[in-house]
């Protein structure tokens, strides 16, 4: 295992009852975890979860991020408008570890109606666990800016 650091997460109200699952899941891991919300299956604008999970990955305050939402395809349209942010909608291991290693990926996002609770504690595991290869995928990190 890598060592711990803190893990950002956050969620609309479709992704709540996923979030605070992993939430204690990433914590049984090891990582100490930040949660930016949402608290509650209110309604909220997943935008502004997006942002406040990302400026603090930009502000070197967390290293990684998770987002939920009912399918991972807004907040991971969200947050990927910011700069040096690398948010990956994955659905299964394989494409979270190649998110870390290929992409350098530093938000994950999750869809809780698309992926089972096993299933997302399996992506959140490797995709922390795994680290950047660097090597010839440095250089097309480096071109997105």
């Amino acid at each position: 295992m890598n060592t711990p650091f803190p893990v950002a997460i956050g969620c609309d109200e479709a992704g709540f009852e996923l979030k605070e699952l992993l939430k204690r899941h990433i914590e049984a891991l090891g990582y100490p975890v930040t949660d930016f919300g949402t608290h509650s299956t209110a309604p909220v604008l997943y935008p502004d979860i997006a942002l406040a999970v990302a400026t603090a990955i930009n502000a070197g305050q967390q290293r990684l991020g998770v987002l939920v939402c009912g399918t991972g395809i807004g907040m991971s349209i969200a947050a990927n408008r910011y700069r040096h942010i690398r948010a990956a909608l994955c659905h299964e291991a394989l494409t979270a570890r190649m998110s870390r290693e290929h992409n350098d990926a530093n938000i994950l996002c999750l869809g809780a109606r698309v992926v089972g609770i096993g299933v997302a504690q399996d992506i959140v595991k490797v995709w922390l666990e795994t680290t950047f290869a660097g090597g010839r995928h440095l250089r097309r990190i480096e071109m997105m800016g």
